[in-house]
């Protein structure tokens, strides 16, 4: 991956520290704080250095895997992986390169990006998250709130990697 796309990650990687910030807070803090049963003497004694730590790792692991769900070429690149790929001139590097020049930049676009994402937030993060939910007995309030953060991070991660990796 060239060091342009790895910035690309990185930066979107950063997503959910900041929409965290206004989803958990100023929008939906106090809705999320009933529904998870949390409160403020609950939230005093966190590791706040390490659970932002973590919080950033895990943002650069969806960030990476998000790459392979918004940008199509990654398929290609997978599909003709093999002993020859590396090798200039073999039938798949030439098929892989004919591929690139015509439709290298097809659907790279923020707008496809966030396309992406909702697929990603609807059809994975919320039957995940969900079921997860739904076992430690949690409300509809909780789920929605969870995914939908979910959701719009990796809208707008989708819409960076597919517009600028």
């Amino acid at each position: 991956m060239p060091i342009q796309n790895w910035i690309v990650v990185l930066a979107s990687g950063l997503v959910p520290l900041v929409v965290g910030f206004l989803w958990y807070g100023p929008l939906f803090g106090k809705a999320w704080m009933k529904a998870a049963d949390m409160d403020q003497e609950k939230m005093k004694d966190a590791n706040m250095a390490m659970i932002f730590g973590l919080a950033l790792v895990f943002g650069l692991m969806l960030a990476f895997s998000l790459t392979s769900v918004v940008i199509h070429q990654m398929g290609v690149f997978s599909l003709l992986q093999g002993p020859d790929f590396q090798t200039a001139g073999s039938p798949s590097a030439q098929m892989y390169s004919d591929i690139m020049a015509k439709y290298g930049t097809s659907y790279r676009s923020f707008k496809h990006g966030l396309l992406h994402g909702a697929i990603t937030g609807i059809f994975l993060f919320l039957p995940v998250m969900g079921t997860n939910a739904l076992f430690e007995r949690k409300g509809w309030t909780y789920i929605l709130v969870n995914t939908g953060f979910w959701t719009v991070c990796a809208m707008i991660m989708g819409g960076i990697i597919c517009a600028w990796a």
